[in-house]
């Protein structure tokens, strides 16, 4: 194992530890903990943008901003202890582990980040405050470690996409780097929420992935067919209750009828709400 990373939990023990690393560039991952290995490929990642000398930065923190009342908020996985050995062995150099209370001083900000109308689509439609917190919060991070550059999945596609513009229309000054989706040897996108999948549960999950597999493989096709191979998909799935499944531009405008292209789903499994989504390119040649 690489050695045990700097640990800071208030904003002083982050800034003396990111004084130990004089002008280096600096990678940030934020995370919420119950680290797998799809976090594990973004510190990888992470590490790979900056190099081997500079200070690669992982956050856990379970932000309560993005959880609405009646999600999992209380039952989010935490397994702090774990989650410091994957980052030692990805040789992260700083855990930063705030508080509640040192991340929100006072209770709930005053000013906040508002998401823009991509938010209130997809995630937002069943979520509407969802991206207010997750954008509040990462943009907190951003001015508390001050990153050259700051890395996420792209399992998330939406966040990854809202992060990027909030970036662009901010001038934060960050490079947003968007890590593929890592998945289990049946597909399955790896997210801490698999944790709460009984093993019925979690085969009928891999219908998520059955069904955007099987519309990139008809994506050469054209959108419509493209579609109707993935509601094909769904037809016969157990035991998922959609949410949506739609096509989107890679910014997640609307669907173009040539080229890249995403197509993204959300779904519940038991009580479970996973998403996943695929890259696609219409009518193209593979």
């Amino acid at each position: 194992m690489s050695a045990t990373p700097l640990l800071a939990h208030s904003r002083e023990e982050l800034h003396g530890a990111l004084g130990k690393f004089a002008d280096a560039g600096v990678a940030l991952v934020p995370t919420m903990g119950a680290l797998h290995a799809g976090h594990a490929a973004l510190l990888a990642r992470a590490r790979q943008e900056v190099g081997p000398d500079a200070p690669v930065v992982s956050s856990i923190f379970v932000n309560p901003l993005q959880f609405a009342p009646g999600e999992d908020l209380d039952r989010y996985p935490r397994t702090f202890d774990a989650d410091l050995e994957v980052c030692a062995e990805q040789g992260v150099d700083i855990v930063f582990a705030p508080s509640v209370e040192e991340v929100y001083p006072g209770g709930d900000p005053q000013v906040t980040v508002d998401p823009g109308p991509l938010a209130a689509a997809l995630e937002g439609a069943s979520r509407p405050t969802h991206f207010h917190g997750v954008l509040t919060v990462v943009a907190k991070l951003f001015g508390l470690v001050r990153p050259d550059v700051s890395v996420f999945g792209q399992k998330d596609y939406q966040q990854l996409t809202l992060i990027r513009r909030m970036v662009a229309d901010l001038c934060m000054g960050v490079d947003v780097v968007g890590a593929e989706t890592v998945r289990e040897p049946d597909g399955l996108a790896l997210s801490s929420r698999n944790a709460y999948l009984d093993e019925d549960q979690r085969w009928r999950a891999t219908a998520l992935s059955r069904t955007l597999f099987a519309a990139r493989d008809a994506a050469r096709y054209g959108a419509a067919v493209t579609i109707d191979a993935a509601r094909h998909e769904l037809r016969h799935a157990r035991g998922v209750d959609l949410e949506y499944l739609e096509l989107r531009a890679p910014d997640l405008g609307p669907a173009p009828e040539t080229g890249p292209a995403r197509l993204l789903i959300a779904a519940r499994v038991g009580a479970t709400r996973l998403i996943d989504n695929v890259a696609l390119d219409l009518n193209g040649d593979t």
